[in-house]
């Protein structure tokens, strides 16, 4: 079996509810474990925390300047977007430069993620679209790189087309990972999912935030201006009140988060790599522990800090907004 860290506790009535085990590794510039809780080479599903890294071979091949992209429609190529009005209008923006049809989309039509703006939707007479899904900009720009590179935009989703195959390549070379031992499945929007060693995954998301640890120079160059998109547009990454979007807001941080509880960010100045999972597949607590990672490592951004604490600090609402428990993160990292 393999040895669970415990992560956080959750507390209600002054009673233990939930206790949420995992594990966590921090990798240095070269890709060594220098912090872990739990078993921090525990293969992990990427699931959205591989979307910057999937966005790479369109980038690095010219998609920006052939289609005239801005940095606003680069990042939402990274999102997990809740298609409030701003997602939208950007993923229409990508809809006319590149031509595509939204239809041709693999995933699935959905309501939009925000609750207003599902709401707003609705009211309108409004239904479900292709574009409302959490995943359609990763899509746009993968059949966007297809259409530019002259390769059929048919079964883009199919492990064996060319681009995803380039994918995966992209994904071993950032991980320092062989290609061959990425295991895969099928992921929630219907393009291929990565499984592979959390340290791994650190390890890719270091040289996002470093890449001049990436070999390749058109590499280096593509990770570096996905990176900055994500920066420059942090709304985009997430949405109002997500972590993704918070985290971005500080240039020192690179991260984005994946369904089943997996998150990954990565720290500039630290050179650092950081990659955790929660074994039950909750969201909920990522803030509490992305906190709790950067107070251990002595993190000097004061201002990421207190928005962490103001946004995820511990304290369990109801629906009714009424203080009823509390979290705590249970690790120490070692």
């Amino acid at each position: 079996m393999t040895r669970e860290a415990v992560l956080v506790k959750e507390y209600r009535g002054g009673m233990l509810e939930c206790i949420h085990n995992g594990h966590i590794c921090i990798v240095d510039e070269h890709g060594t474990i220098k912090k872990q809780a739990g078993d921090p080479r525990f293969r992990v599903f990427t699931r959205s925390a591989a979307k910057p890294i999937q966005a790479i071979p369109g980038i690095r091949a010219g998609l920006i300047p052939y289609y005239g992209l801005n940095e606003a429609e680069v990042a939402i190529m990274t999102a997990s977007h809740r298609a409030q009005h701003h997602h939208v209008e950007t993923l229409e923006s990508l809809l006319r430069k590149t031509g595509l049809q939204e239809q041709r989309l693999v995933c699935a039509s959905a309501l939009p993620l925000d609750r207003e703006a599902r709401s707003r939707l609705l009211r309108e007479g409004g239904g479900p679209r292709k574009l409302y899904h959490n995943c359609s900009g990763k899509h746009l720009g993968i059949q966007a790189y297809c259409k530019m590179a002259g390769m059929t935009q048919d079964h883009y989703n199919d492990p064996a087309h060319p681009v995803q195959r380039e994918i995966l390549a992209a994904l071993a070379n950032l991980a320092d990972y062989p290609a061959e031992d990425i295991r895969l499945a099928t992921d929630g929007c219907g393009l291929p999912v990565f499984n592979l060693p959390l340290s791994s995954l650190a390890t890719a998301y270091m040289k996002l935030a470093c890449p001049d640890r990436i070999e390749d120079q058109q590499t280096a160059e593509a990770a570096r201006s996905i990176a900055s998109a994500m920066n420059k547009h942090p709304e985009m990454v997430g949405g109002s009140g997500r972590i993704d979007t918070l985290l971005l807001e500080d240039d020192n941080i690179v991260a984005k988060g994946g369904f089943k509880g997996v998150y990954a960010f990565s720290l500039r100045k630290e050179r650092l790599g950081i990659a955790f999972k929660i074994m039950d597949g909750s969201e909920e607590e990522w803030g509490l522990i992305v906190l709790e990672i950067l107070r251990q490592l002595g993190y000097q951004n004061s201002d990421t800090l207190q928005r962490l604490r103001e946004a995820f600090g511990g304290i369990i609402h109801n629906d009714e907004g009424w203080e009823v428990g509390s979290s705590e993160a249970a690790f120490v990292l070692e």
